[in-house]
């Protein structure tokens, strides 16, 4: 074929790929006809007045700044615990996430969202679009729906295969960061965040790949500025409406959604009677104040969506709430520190302070992901230089173990981990016995600079040994990692059924690929893990 003809083709699917481009602001013109179905009237009701709020109104009346906190620390019971919710909801539900995985457990929670939708309650979904690939994903299609509406946070521009990627290199700063909150709120009364993605890996414990997270159920006075929260990323210009996405809108995708819902609950007459059981069981428990609530009070704080279009230096320089809040924690403390967390690479200035406090007697417990275990060997890579240091200033080093039959011992409490490969995920912490820390921050560059995050911090000595238990359970389930004469790591551990611990000198569980692949990962500079 000539160099001629072959420029012509070229030139001829050019307004093809306009075609397929969406807005990456609200300013664009193209957006000049859109009109908001759900608005600020129809948050104009008093959340304390609606049915979840009622169930607990002798507590939440104690004081105008109570809340009630809840652990929620297994898959299946976040995912219950949100269908529930979901199905007392009255007025409105807000979904924030960063993934939305197109799977069958995703499609039966946005079921229930349609469900609430139906009945009247308003529905917002907020989604990240790099996290989503949203235009794909059938949630989208939810947009049509006259309660329901769908919004992409941070969207890439070109949507076709060949120029969606090369954009990040011309729009990097932007394109590298993500919506990475977590939220899901019910009549502004009750919010759940941790860690969780909506996804059958982050839901279902029988998945190949199994997130073994921690969330929080919060009732009260903490879930307003939750909500306050939600409404600055729905309002910013960066939030593009589904209206803009073509495959969103096409009746054919939303009859092909409806019949998918039809064929969900049209599954075995036993199968359905047992999901709607556990589904009324948990609105049941709550009801009747039977969940496990602590009482106290707390702050929900977030990183603003500007965050995503501040330049790299402004970037690497941001200290916003969250980085200020862990800071003045960190300098409140004077006894324990309890720290779950799925990515630890803490940077030289947070490493130099938390060994200041372990010099100064504030003792450091750190669970985080093994090599085995971990679903980003770039970031393993980056903790071994800090996890030396850490284990010699005293702290207790745990990571964490990824095989099924290392962690189904009948003598453990809590069997969180069940699938053929875990992936701690969780993002805890306790200080001092008495305030937790949960929500979307990883402890890493990613999170502190360049990711927009949440996080709850929660004041009540009660939550804060249920968290802190949690994260001792898990260091039952973890090689401890400690250094032999020659500073070289040691990980020590007993699977059930050991009758003495295990010792390993190299990375347990790993091949020596995987070993190699995190040592050439380790060429990645720090700030991009």
């Amino acid at each position: 074929m000539s160099i001629v003809k072959k420029l012509s083709m070229f030139l001829l699917t050019l307004p093809l790929v306009g075609c397929t481009t969406v807005p990456t602001t609200t300013h664009d013109k193209k957006l000049d006809g859109y009109v908001a179905k759900i608005t600020s009237t129809d948050f104009s009701y008093d959340p304390m007045q609606t049915p979840i709020a009622q169930c607990y109104a002798t507590e939440l009346s104690t004081s105008k700044h109570t809340s009630g906190a809840t652990l929620i620390d297994d898959g299946l019971s976040a995912f219950v615990i949100r269908a529930a919710f979901a199905r007392m909801a009255t007025k409105t539900i807000d979904l924030q996430t960063y993934i939305y995985s197109n799977d069958f457990t995703s499609k039966v929670l946005i079921g229930e969202l349609k469900n609430a939708a139906d009945r009247g309650v308003k529905v917002r979904i907020l989604l990240d679009d790099y996290g989503t690939k949203s235009d794909i994903v059938d949630v989208m299609l939810l947009n049509q729906h006259p309660n329901i509406e769908v919004k992409v946070f941070n969207t890439v521009k070109n949507r076709t295969k060949l120029f969606y990627y090369p954009q990040f290199l011309t729009d990097f700063n932007r394109l590298n960061s993500r919506m990475h909150n977590k939220l899901f709120i019910v009549d502004n009364v009750a919010y759940i965040t941790g860690g969780r993605n909506v996804g059958s890996n982050y839901f279902y414990p029988e998945t190949a790949s199994n997130f073994s997270d921690t969330d929080v159920l919060f009732l009260g006075d903490m879930t307003k500025y939750a909500t306050e929260s939600f409404n600055d990323y729905w309002e910013h210009h960066l939030s593009i409406p589904a209206s803009a996405f073509p495959k969103a809108q096409t009746k054919r995708g939303l009859k092909k959604l409806e019949k998918n819902f039809e064929k969900i609950s049209q599954r075995s007459e036993l199968d359905i009677q047992r999901y709607n059981k556990i589904i009324e069981l948990a609105q049941h428990e709550f009801k009747h104040k039977h969940l496990d609530f602590s009482w106290g009070r707390g702050k929900f704080l977030a990183d603003p969506p500007s965050k995503v279009e501040m330049t790299m230096e402004e970037k690497e320089t941001y200290r916003g709430d969250i980085i200020k809040a862990l800071q003045h924690l960190w300098n409140k403390t004077s006894n324990s520190v309890y720290m779950s967390a799925a990515y630890f690479v803490p940077g030289q200035g947070g490493l130099e302070h938390m060994l200041k406090e372990e010099k100064s007697g504030v003792h450091m417990t750190i669970v985080t992901n093994s090599l085995a275990s971990t679903n980003a060997p770039t970031v393993y890579a980056k903790w071994e230089k800090y996890r030396e240091q850490l284990i010699k200033s005293g702290a207790d080093v745990y990571e964490f173990m990824v095989s099924a039959e290392n962690l189904r011992g009948k003598e453990h409490d809590r069997e969180r981990k069940q699938s053929s490969f875990s992936v701690l995920h969780s993002k805890t912490m306790v200080f001092d016995d008495k305030i937790s820390w949960i929500g979307s921050f990883n402890l890493d560059p990613r999170s502190a600079y360049y990711n927009t995050e949440n996080v709850a911090v929660f004041e009540s000595a009660d939550f804060a040994n249920k968290l802190k238990e949690m994260i001792l359970q898990d260091t039952k389930t973890a090689w401890r990692v400690t250094l032999d004469k020659d500073n070289d790591p040691v990980w020590t551990g007993m699977r059930p059924g050991d009758t003495k611990p295990r010792v390993h000198r190299i990375a347990p569980d790993t091949s020596i690929f995987r070993r190699i692949w995190k040592n050439i990962c380790n060429l990645v500079p720090e700030k991009f893990v």
